[in-house]
């Protein structure tokens, strides 16, 4: 039976599932515990949230809403509610069977996601769901109804074109902020790419927050649509609209720990691409002892996978795997990655040589995927667009459709106000460069939250060095942060130097 309370605003944001607050004495009344789902409705809206009890927070005949709640719908204080108690979730069945390890079919995981999506899922109960992959790995066939389902509990952002091309990196690699350059390569030269993005994960900047520095990235379908149709592109935030909506919500729980299962984020690539009508794709997947994809026997398997989802989706689709350990591009966190795309596009006399190659080749083998260009000239294209011009021009089409500012220089960026150099402690030639390191470094300097923060790399892999040259430089907002990083590289390095 629903029964009716008065919504009391509370100015507290959790920044995790849904919580209303509900009087102690009145929650018993009703048969409600701390924890159990409740459907709280007003006029043609809901929400899904998970009821907490307080003995004076709230008064008997109020429920109170958290900032997350408020943020997010259009409802007013003192607006009457029905308060309707809520079964436990089907899928709790599903991710209890996953733990046991027994396979799961299309409707379990559309079940699951549709869960997450609405807020019927706890943020531990989630965690228990990504916790899964780790414990039982996924047969093939359930990596499809999962990309399927992620996808389909969403919106399908489709569009008219024959050929929808993309571009996308497995992450892991310091910088490596190719994406940036190559879809204003690709669009100018007449392909459809409707970039979404993530948010950084396990690394100081995603490409949604890099561009973010240029451009707001938080966009609906219809405006998506807009912007592509005016730009032929765009660079946003796949957690901005209602694409793969669970997808989001399962980031947030693998935030805290730095953890993605492979076969989660394998299944997060895809869903996004079946949703936005992709039918040709790039996958970029370095591979490397401190990147995400530690060795080839592991990228080769996941490889097969994303062609084997690929191909159930009919997409077409090349892994380029690339045996590295040396960043792409000097700068690691969103303004510093920022600055040295635009100094690519706008072919300014010390741009990153490596960021530009990767781009050019990444680039020009989409062209020839596609079949836009002839194979072995898609790299020569590629260049051409970038040296022109055609291409910053392009990027500025899409930064001005997205509501930044287009005529922005590298040196406009702003970056942290406090920074420090670090030099070689002695000569020679630089050995080996941690990932892991630098992105833990960057971090703790605040990025990918504080923009501005992170770190400049003076020197790369294979550089001859001399005592006191410079190697790197650290970025942040505060003296606090360098003298926490200073304490962090007393136990590690970014680089090692030998003879």
């Amino acid at each position: 039976m629903p029964y009716y309370l008065k919504i009391k605003k509370l100015d507290i944001k959790t920044g995790q599932s849904n919580i209303a607050l509900l009087n102690v004495d009145e929650a018993i009344q009703y048969g409600i515990k701390a924890g159990d789902k409740i459907k709280i409705s007003w006029q043609d809206q809901s929400v899904i949230a998970e009821a907490n009890t307080s003995q004076s927070r709230v008064q008997r005949g109020q429920i109170g809403l958290y900032k997350d709640i408020w943020e997010a719908t259009s409802i007013l204080p003192n607006t009457i509610v029905e308060i309707e108690f809520l079964e436990r979730a089907q899928s709790i069945v599903a991710i209890k069977n996953r733990l046991l390890g027994k396979k799961l079919k299309y409707k379990d995981f559309y079940q699951i996601f549709s869960d997450i999506a609405n807020g019927i899922l706890t943020r531990t109960e989630t965690t228990y769901f990504v916790a899964s992959s780790f414990i039982h790995d996924y047969s093939d066939q359930e990596l499809y109804f999962m990309t399927k389902a992620m996808a389909e509990t969403g919106e399908m952002l489709k569009f008219s074109n024959k050929i929808v091309v993309d571009k996308h990196s497995v992450g892991g690699l310091a910088g490596n902020r190719t994406t940036m350059v190559v879809i204003p390569i690709l669009a100018s030269l007449g392909l459809i790419i409707p970039k979404t993005s993530s948010r950084a994960i396990t690394s100081p900047a995603g490409t949604a927050d890099t561009m973010e520095v240029l451009a707001p990235v938080s966009f609906s379908a219809p405006e998506i649509k807009k912007i592509v149709k005016k730009a032929g592109g765009c660079l946003v935030w796949g957690g901005g609209l209602n694409l793969a909506p669970a997808d989001d919500k399962i980031l947030q729980v693998s935030y805290p720990l730095s953890l993605e299962p492979y076969d989660k984020m394998l299944v997060s690539i895809m869903a996004k691409k079946v949703a936005t009508g992709v039918t040709h794709l790039i996958i970029d997947m370095p591979v490397g002892k401190t990147t995400k994809i530690p060795n080839m026997k592991i990228a080769k398997e996941l490889a097969r996978k994303f062609k084997y989802i690929g191909k159930k989706f009919n997409i077409k689709m090349k892994v380029i795997m690339v045996q590295t350990e040396d960043p792409v591009g000097m700068g690691v966190g969103p303004a510093l990655e920022a600055r040295d795309v635009l100094r690519v596009l706008q072919q300014k006399d010390n741009y990153p040589a490596d960021l530009a190659n990767k781009s050019i080749h990444l680039a020009g083998e989409l062209l020839e995927l596609c079949g836009k260009a002839k194979k072995g000239h898609g790299a020569t294209m590629a260049w051409k667009a970038l040296e022109s011009g055609a291409a910053w021009k392009k990027m500025q089409e899409i930064i001005k459709a997205q509501g930044g500012k287009f005529d922005i220089d590298p040196n406009d960026i702003v970056l942290g106000a406090h920074k420090k150099y670090y030099n070689a402690s002695k000569s020679g030639c630089i050995t080996f460069t941690d990932n892991k390191a630098i992105n833990t470094i960057a971090r703790i300097l605040g990025a990918p939250k504080d923009k501005l923060a992170g770190i400049y790399l003076n020197k790369e892999y294979n550089d001859h060095v001399k005592k006191g040259e410079r190697l790197f430089t650290l970025y942040a907002r505060s003296q606090m942060r360098l003298k926490l990083t200073d304490k962090a590289l007393e136990k590690m390095s970014i680089f090692k130097i030998g003879k």
